[in-house]
């Protein structure tokens, strides 16, 4: 079903909300008043973390994990009603915006309405109790999807979002049978046409690791057969080792390269340098400059970027998914610089090129990322400073002599003998 997936989706951008610590209040109505925020980031789809009633046995933390869903079906009363849901939609799509929601198909609560009306529907230990698969997920029991008649209660709960939203991130889809999420595609496409379906893809090690217990983990090249877009998980642990310095910058640039070769010409990648699961990029990457750079580079790259709600104000503090934790807004003006950055870029990637193209990334001396697009005789060139304080110098690029604009800052740059100056901030050159 990859097959079908536009391209078209790489010149997009989203953005991602935990409803319960987005407001005060953590409602859809809460949600609802910063759609304009949202939208004037660039934003074209928003993903709303699981909006469903949390079970209550074995919680944790408060108030539960979002991922420990009691019924598929009906959303979470903390928030709202569903039909406080169907107007923030409506508002949403009259703001020119999609909305995707979280769909948590591998395990459910404890106490979930599945569990009860049908327990042979999930995975038992060999005592015939309840069980996961995945020791430290105490909060939640498996599926068992050898059981068709669950396949058909799971496709009609997607038809039934189907019908109000435009599409769906799939936790862990990783871990439940390919067989499934293309039927679950088609049946949808019935429903709601063009459909998106991002692939919480899983890293290296994980996939790894249930194959090695006898159980499903499907790989990225697996996935885009039923999925449209999945998280870089596979590029994801080089970044963060360049980070620590466990790694190199040319380790990372070569595993996104790779990425231009193992997977489907129309593959689609969720660039991230945050998410609900991973560290705060402003805490990962406290200076400013390199995060400036980590920032323009996740945009330039081909795939989609998300902003993580709170991202875009620096917040440091990454929010509990157990408890009533919400983002603190900085004074106003405190992170504009990074606002504004984050709606220029995501306006500089509608441009054409960053659809169809010939991608490719290079690393020079551990300080800076160079990418291209190419597509004919049009070329995007990025210069990325991502080192800590040293994103001064001389960096030989492939890119034809001349002087150009530069899309960030409107200033001229040149190119000579195959080299651009570069001072301590990126740079985006279109041809």
């Amino acid at each position: 079903m990859a097959t079908v997936t536009p391209k078209s989706l790489r010149n997009m951008m989203m953005y991602q909300v935990f409803v319960r610590n987005f407001t005060e209040d953590g409602t859809f109505k809460g949600v609802a008043r910063y759609l304009d925020h949202i939208k004037s980031l660039g934003t074209d789809i928003i993903w709303l973390m699981p909006i469903h009633p949390i079970g209550k046995v074995a919680r944790k933390g408060t108030l539960g994990s979002p991922y420990a869903i009691s019924d598929y079906r009906a959303v979470n009363p903390e928030f709202g009603t569903l039909d406080d849901f169907k107007a923030l939609v409506a508002e949403i799509h009259k703001k020119g915006m999609k909305c995707i929601i979280d769909v948590v198909y591998n395990h459910t609560s404890p106490d979930s309405v599945l569990s009860r009306e049908h327990p042979e529907w999930f995975y038992h230990k060999e005592d015939g109790r309840f069980g996961n698969r995945v020791g430290d997920w105490t909060d939640i029991i498996d599926l068992d999807y050898s059981n068709k008649e669950l396949w058909s209660y799971q496709i009609e709960t997607l038809k039934m979002w189907a019908e109000i939203v435009d599409g769906f991130r799939c936790d862990v889809a990783p871990l439940i049978p390919l067989d499934f999420w293309l039927k679950a595609r088609e049946e949808v496409e019935k429903v709601r046409p063009r459909c998106i379906w991002l692939s919480e893809s899983v890293e290296p090690g994980f996939i790894t690791y249930m194959r090695g217990r006898g159980m499903t983990a499907l790989s990225d090249s697996e996935i885009y057969q039923a999925f449209d877009l999945c998280y870089d998980y596979d590029v994801y642990g080089k970044f963060r080792a360049y980070l620590s310095g466990k790694g190199t910058l040319e380790d990372y640039a070569e595993a996104i390269n790779r990425q231009e070769y193992i997977y489907p010409e129309n593959y689609v990648k969720l660039r991230f340098l945050e998410n609900h699961d991973q560290t705060r990029a402003a805490f990962l990457i406290p200076d400013r400059k390199a995060l400036e750079g980590w920032t323009a580079f996740t945009f330039f790259q081909k795939g989609m970027p998300l902003i993580y709600a709170g991202q875009e104000w620096t917040i440091p503090h990454l929010p509990s998914l157990f408890d009533k934790d919400t983002v603190e807004v900085p004074i106003l003006g405190a992170a504009i610089w990074l606002i504004d950055l984050i709606a220029k870029l995501a306006d500089i990637r509608r441009d054409p090129l960053f659809a169809d193209s010939v991608y490719q990334v290079r690393s020079q001396d551990e300080r800076f990322l160079i990418a291209t697009h190419t597509k004919g005789e049009r070329k995007a060139l990025g210069v990325f400073p991502v080192a800590p304080n040293s994103g001064i110098g001389y960096v030989e690029v492939d890119f034809p002599d001349g002087v150009y604009t530069d899309l960030l800052n409107e200033e001229k740059v040149e190119v000579f003998r195959g080299g651009i100056s570069c001072y301590d901030r990126p740079i985006i050159l279109i041809k």
